[in-house]
């Protein structure tokens, strides 16, 4: 397999089949196809494809992206699924997050892989239901693969390598009380009962700076009690959005939060978790020889499911993502590839 992959052609048909999350398959179908009859080895896992041998010898790198978008907002001005190209810009939902990466980092596997073989087993991942961490994505995939020496995460970036991001977990408490009667003033009222636990996780203290990442935080962001306004209400629910770091995980996160509140908190789940390579990490001395600027990355990706040393770099920028006129630039993917090519060749094993 020979020449280069005609990723803008590529892009533009893949952008004009709707893709949201946990309804990929048209999109996948054609993927595959495509993959198929351009030589490429591919392996379907729901909806996810694997490029690549997985079985071949050497070290497994991956690179990764996703094939789903987020439903188009209001605002679009051209039909979202219908890319518009005007000189150097293509228009259209996903073109930003993710298609650039797909077929950016699918030019880079076709260009890199042979010349690899010697050092690492290097795989291609397009993986689906990124943007709602669904079980059928990357996390149904992972299981298949074992272990992996490292992974590269396509997201629009910049090109910039986040070495780190923040990861979520969303707690549900309950405060009890006691039911009485409002003009009586009986009862004990669970909303004031709750209002002990919302200031004490306001204010909550975390002494510990990360490197790369903002320190963690617990905001209430939802809160509901009462079922008549003569009522003391003797049950307060409220809805606590958890982001963790690097220096504090979220299972640290849900002990500390608990140990200040009578609420019991009960996670919805724990598993996207922060992520950050050390600093003598080979990912991250590839990045100080390519000359680029590691960072931390506040937005989740599906680094928050992988287990292993990850970097998170792509064409484009984070801000168009899921906005109205989504775009990429031609330019941006055209850079993309090359930086690719240059951090594969610089990744020492």
């Amino acid at each position: 397999m020979s020449g280069a992959v005609p990723y803008t052609d590529l892009l533009i048909e893949m952008l004009s089949i709707p893709s949201v999350s946990r309804k990929e398959k048209q999109r996948a179908d054609f993927l595959e196809n495509y993959l198929q009859e351009t030589g490429f080895p591919v392996y379907r896992i729901h909806n996810n494809l694997l490029v690549g041998d997985p079985e071949a010898k050497g070290p497994v790198v991956l690179m990764n992206s996703h094939l789903d978008t987020v439903p188009p907002v209001e605002g679009w001005e051209t039909d979202p699924y219908k890319p518009v190209v005007e000189g150097d810009k293509v228009t259209a939902l996903g073109s930003n997050d993710a298609g650039a990466s797909v077929v950016t980092m699918l030019a880079a596997f076709n260009r890199m892989k042979e010349g690899l073989d010697e050092r690492m087993n290097l795989l291609l991942l397009i993986s689906a239901e990124e943007e709602v961490s669904g079980k059928n994505g990357i996390a149904s995939v992972l299981p298949v693969l074992g272990m992996l020496e490292a992974v590269i995460v396509g997201e629009p970036t910049g090109m910039h390598p986040a070495v780190a991001e923040r990861g979520l977990m969303v707690l549900d408490g309950v405060v009890k009380g006691k039911a009485g009667h409002a003009a009586r003033n009986e009862g004990r009222n669970a909303i004031y009962e709750a209002m002990e636990d919302i200031r004490a996780i306001r204010d909550l203290i975390f002494t510990e700076e990360s490197a790369w990442l903002p320190g963690p935080g617990a905001n209430i962001t939802m809160i509901s009690a009462g079922t008549r306004h003569n009522v003391v209400p003797d049950v307060c629910r409220y809805v606590v959005d958890v982001r963790s770091n690097d220096l504090y995980g979220n299972e640290e996160m849900l002990e500390r939060i608990q140990s200040v509140c009578r609420a019991e908190l009960i996670p919805r789940s724990t598993r996207l978790k922060p992520s950050g390579i050390d600093r003598d990490h080979f990912l991250m001395k590839a990045i100080y020889d390519c000359g680029l600027e590691p960072f931390g990355s506040s937005t989740l990706s599906d680094m928050a499911l992988i287990p292993f040393p990850a970097v998170k770099m792509g064409p484009g920028e984070s801000a168009r993502s899921h906005t109205a006129g989504e775009y990429i630039l031609i330019s941006e993917m055209e850079a993309g590839i090359e930086k690719y090519c240059k951090f594969l060749e610089s990744v020492k094993l």
